[in-house]
């Protein structure tokens, strides 16, 4: 069963457009605080993998002078 207004349920095209907005609206909101429910493992395991490998250039740079 769906919960979107019929347009013979109001008693003009004003109102029902009003309460499809607002069935909308909160079906957004419930689609929102489910997504920030979520963590973004693939952002954090992109920024780990490249926060590592600037680290070992680091360490490489950093020791260039030292292989005579």
């Amino acid at each position: 069963m769906t919960d979107t207004p019929d347009l013979d349920d109001q008693p003009n095209e004003i109102l029902a457009a009003a309460a499809a907005a607002k069935v909308h609206a909160e079906a957004a909101a419930s689609a929102v605080a489910k997504q920030a429910r979520q963590w973004p493992i693939a952002t954090i395991s992109l920024g780990v993998g490249i926060g590592s490998a600037a680290i070992a250039a680091a360490a490489l740079y950093a020791t260039r002078g030292q292989r005579k």
